[in-house]
């Protein structure tokens, strides 16, 4: 949980930071944006290829592997003199986490028995979700009062306290032997199904969350400050929503995913359509966020279920489908703002999320019928 918690917040640290490196440096704004769509994109790119080629390597040796390599890339972008070493040391650890998403999964869900494994996806996806709402502002805080060297080296100290746990702690065995290596219930359709609509959910999201900000202050009308504790307001939601949702993914696991992306795509359409009434926005805003990380907790958790083969390979083709969902809603988001308004970005967003529900509506009346 911590090694999740450390990953996600320094996938997601320079977002907050964004100006303070910009003016150190001396580089444009987009440049250092490429900081975070650039992790987003190799993340995407390397998943699967890594997780083939590790694939022999006992976990406990690659994961203690990954916490080394987010350590030393860490030091390294906090020590870095010029961009081009700051953008060298993040894909390094986007490299790492391309892996870490992968193997992470099976190995904490085998210590315990397959009845429970949902409520264990969920504590993994509350920690993860815990670097929006704690590790990113409190490194933005940090950052305002000491500069951003000192957010960007905190992962190091976070992952070698993980990299020692797992290195002393972790049962060592064959990767094909553990408890969750493969599916318990293997459905190739099922994984194309799920495949497909966590990407289709992924580029709806982030066709409209990428351009949040722009939407609340022109939109809905509110200030600055006001946005920003919004965005704590959201990420309160997307905490809240792992957490009862993990809780029911045992019971309900289809049921689970499909209602985490319906609920995405009310969502985005309410915000569409009611965002400039204030009270509406927050309404559902609360709705979006409480939906957003449900929908890739869920997609893990039916991975390790209907995964055809492995499940570490599962779980990382699901992961690289995501972040290219992630990539390519940012993308469609920027297609669309110039000639449409911010609005527009979130009616695209809350359609591709609606054509996810229909895959997933589709995939369980195929399943029935055969």
């Amino acid at each position: 949980m911590l090694a999740a918690f450390t990953f996600n917040t320094a996938e997601n640290l320079p977002i907050g930071l964004l100006e303070l490196i910009s003016e150190s440096l001396h580089v444009s704004l987009p440049a250092v944006g490429l900081l975070v769509t650039g992790y987003g994109v190799t993340v995407a790119a390397a998943s699967l290829p890594l997780a083939h080629a590790l694939r022999t390597v006992a976990r406990r040796h690659v994961l203690t592997a990954l916490l080394a390599t987010l350590v030393v890339s860490s030091l390294v972008a906090a020590l870095a003199a010029s961009y081009w070493l700051l953008l060298v040391a993040r894909l390094l650890t986007a490299l790492a986490q391309a892996v870490f998403w992968a193997v992470m999964g099976p190995v904490a869900v085998g210590l315990f028995a397959p009845r429970v494994r949902g409520r264990v996806v969920g504590a993994l996806s509350v920690a993860g979700s815990l670097a929006l709402v704690l590790g990113v502002p409190a490194g933005t805080w940090l950052g305002q009062h000491s500069g951003w060297r000192m957010p960007l080296a905190l992962p190091a100290a976070l992952g070698l306290i993980s990299l020692v746990t797992i290195a002393a702690l972790l049962p060592t065995s064959r990767p094909e032997e553990e408890p969750a290596a493969y599916g318990t219930a293997p459905d190739a359709r099922r994984f194309g199904t799920v495949l497909v609509a966590g990407a289709l959910s992924a580029t709806g999201a982030f066709a409209g969350f990428t351009y949040l900000v722009k939407f609340l202050g022109d939109v809905s009308g509110f200030s600055p400050g006001t946005v920003s504790a919004l965005f704590v307001v959201f990420g309160g939601a997307c905490l809240a929503g792992v957490s009862v949702t993990g809780a029911l993914l045992d019971r309900f696991p289809q049921s689970a995913l499909t209602a985490a992306v319906a609920t995405q795509a009310a969502g985005m359409l309410g915000l569409c359509a009611a965002g400039t009434d204030p009270v509406a926005a927050v309404g559902f805003l609360v709705l979006m966020g409480g939906a957003l990380g449900p929908v890739f907790m869920a997609t893990q958790h039916a991975m390790l279920r209907c995964a055809p083969g492995r499940t570490d390979l599962a779980l990382a083709a699901n992961s690289g489908s995501y972040n290219a969902g992630i990539a390519a809603g940012a993308a469609l988001g920027g297609l669309i703002l110039p000639p449409a308004d911010v609005r527009g970005t979130f009616l695209a967003g809350g359609l591709l999320t609606c054509g996810a529900c229909a895959v997933l509506v589709g995939g369980r009346v195929s399943a029935r019928r055969r």
